[in-house]
């Protein structure tokens, strides 16, 4: 195996879309609180990384529709981008719905290539964030369905409800609470797609940090 000395840095070249929505961003004017909060995510990862071993990372929210799949999409595309390699993002909820339509749009905004992969009530969609990236496979579903990983994972709880109905996550090493505001509440009202992109940029400048942070 690998020695860690020995892991090569392999990363991506973001879409030009995404590149310059993300270039505003400023990851060191975070807030300390907000720092303090992402570092056991970062110790997790790097603990990992050290090690080269396989980094499994599962967000987990009430539906699996909004937050969690922000989650997820952003940060495999961050790992790929600073080069953090054996990253595989997933997402699930405590039930599962759809990926919901606002969420979807906002990625697609920002430069994510979504194709649709099926046309059901819960459908599934090939995401890709660079010409050369697999696809992450977008669907709601559980947190424990079979699609996600059993065992050696860290469970990302992206919103307080999940973290207060999920006691025990079977399989996690580890159990990381990163919450964030339901953009929900702004459903089908004027400030829809402006909140939408406002929690999808703060999920992209957190996850940005943490895997910014990553030492290999």
């Amino acid at each position: 195996m690998l020695q860690a000395q020995d892991v090569v840095k392999h990363t991506y070249m973001l879409y030009i879309e995404i590149q310059n929505k993300i270039a505003p961003i400023a990851i060191n004017a975070m807030s300390e609180a907000r720092k303090t909060v992402l570092q056991s995510l970062i110790d997790y990862i790097q603990e990992k990384a050290t090690k080269n071993k396989e980094i499994r990372l599962n967000f987990i929210c009430t539906h699996n529709s909004r937050r969690s799949h922000l989650s997820q999409v952003w940060a495999q595309a961050m790992a790929a981008k600073y080069g953090i390699n054996n990253v595989s993002c997933y997402s699930g909820g405590t039930k599962a719905t759809a990926l919901f339509s606002a969420a979807k749009n906002t990625l697609v905004a920002t430069g994510f290539q979504i194709q649709k992969l099926s046309d059901t009530e819960n459908p599934v969609y090939a995401i890709k964030y660079a010409e050369n990236s697999a696809p992450i496979i977008g669907f709601s579903k559980t947190y424990d369905d079979a699609f996600n990983p059993a065992s050696e994972f860290a469970a990302i709880l992206t919103c307080s409800q999940a973290d207060e109905s999920c006691p025990f996550i079977a399989g996690a090493e580890k159990r990381i609470p990163i919450t964030y505001v339901d953009p929900k509440t702004f459903d089908n009202t004027p400030q829809q797609e402006e909140k939408y992109a406002e929690r999808s940029m703060q999920i992209a400048t957190e996850m940005s940090y943490v895997f910014s942070r990553i030492k290999l």
